[in-house]
């Protein structure tokens, strides 16, 4: 239920790459985000000094088709479609918080929702049996639950530490391997890359596809923060998993849908 009503408007919205000669004749090159750079107005909210990704043009696709966005989401974020409408990225050092968070969270939500759906594809073939993510909590795993919480809050404690240093002071915990008369690129905080993080290099090269690489992965990630939604409600409603709600969509979809939710048996 939860794939069929989360619409893709999120990510149905085109992605051009525009070369970047087009868009500011004679002026030099505007850049995307770097999050550690001071701004000195709030028009220039998320003007940096990173060029590893092309900013959108000006005529960018909007939220809402024929509005005008608001001057601090000038295009140089990904997935920027000027939707602030209560101004909470107009402070430029939120803005830069909020973009960190979002990212964060739709990494978060694309690992759930992968975690949910495939084990419960696999459940279906046979190759798992009682597979349920909403009481996944409760189950007996090859550890204790406190080992296994200290281990997770050890891992997920060093990894958020570092992420919260490079915030801090950005570059410290550059972990490129270093190679003797070869400049190694700048990272963008949040975007790590390099040979651990990115080693098919996707993260480099023009500036126009990185661009257009994250801002795919955000608008993938907002899916599925509102899938994950999605899936939490289904589980709480009818106590099935998301293909099992799906599938009863596609066989009945005139009583298997979230109207039903809504109205009694």
């Amino acid at each position: 239920m939860a794939l069929a009503t989360s619409s893709t408007a999120l990510s149905s919205l085109p992605v051009r790459e525009i070369p970047s000669r087009k868009l500011f004749p004679g002026k030099p090159r505007t850049t995307c985000l770097n999050l550690m750079q001071p701004a000195r107005t709030r028009l220039n909210a998320t003007k940096g000094l990173s060029s590893v990704c092309e900013p959108l043009p000006p005529d960018r696709p909007l939220w809402f088709p024929g509005s005008s966005p608001p001057e601090w989401l000038d295009g140089s974020l990904p997935g920027d479609f000027g939707f602030d409408p209560l101004g909470l990225g107009s402070d430029p050092e939120l803005l830069k918080w909020f973009a960190q968070a979002e990212l964060m969270h739709s990494r978060w939500a694309m690992l759930a929702v992968a975690g949910i759906l495939i084990p419960e594809w696999l459940e279906g073939l046979g190759f798992i049996e009682n597979f349920s993510w909403y009481d996944a909590g409760s189950r007996e795993y090859f550890a204790d639950h406190t080992t296994l919480f200290v281990v997770q809050l050890i891992l997920m404690g060093w990894a958020e530490g570092r992420r919260w240093a490079d915030i801090i002071n950005p570059g410290c915990v550059d972990m490129e391997l270093k190679v003797p008369h070869k400049k190694n690129p700048k990272m963008d905080v949040g975007y790590p890359g390099g040979f651990w993080f990115d080693p098919l290099f996707w993260g480099r090269g023009s500036p126009e596809p990185v661009m257009v690489l994250r801002t795919k992965e955000i608008k993938n990630g907002r899916l599925a923060m509102l899938a994950f939604v999605g899936f939490w409600f289904q589980a709480i409603y009818t106590g099935e998993g998301p293909i099992e709600n799906l599938m009863a969509h596609i066989a009945d979809p005139g009583h298997c849908n979230i109207f039903s939710a809504f109205t009694s048996h």
